[in-house]
């Protein structure tokens, strides 16, 4: 038989080829180019549209990385690699969804907006925009006025 030849067909081990990595690096490129390409010529106008063809590029670009350059498949270790690179990508969606739930319906519910106020960004005009009970009477003075607001001390 051939004794340089060492029977491997049982055991786990990474068989790498310069093809594989070559192979990887191309779709890597051809993965980064293509999505920077319809960034910058503004090729898809929706916003929606453009953040999920870039995002599904973004995954097969990881699944590529983790192919071809980690190594990761079901056969290493026992396909316990592969296991818990799938659960932590789980745990990963589950909490950054329930993280942006989470800060929507805090938004939604806790932030309502109040009409009757006059905007921030705008001071108020004294007098400007406010319900009769507040208006200043012009014919009280304005101490008294401000008197009146912080409660009768002089009593």
């Amino acid at each position: 038989m051939h004794a340089d030849h060492h029977d491997h067909h049982g055991e786990e081990e990474v068989h790498v080829t310069t093809g594989g990595y070559v192979t990887g690096f191309i779709l890597a490129v051809i993965l980064t180019v293509i999505p920077f390409w319809l960034v910058m010529g503004d090729v898809i106008q929706d916003r929606s549209t453009a953040v999920m063809v870039l995002g599904l590029f973004a995954v097969v670009q990881v699944l590529v990385h983790m192919y071809f350059f980690l190594h990761m498949n079901g056969k290493m270790q026992g396909g316990w690699t592969l296991m818990s690179t799938i659960f932590a990508v789980v745990f990963v969606i589950i909490t950054l969804a329930g993280t942006l739930w989470v800060m929507f319906h805090m938004n939604t519910n806790m932030m309502p907006a109040h009409k009757e106020l006059p905007s921030l960004s705008q001071p108020a005009v004294a007098g400007e925009n406010l319900p009769a009970a507040v208006q200043p009477d012009p014919a009280t003075p304005a101490i008294e006025q401000t008197g009146a607001a912080h409660g009768s001390h002089g009593q």
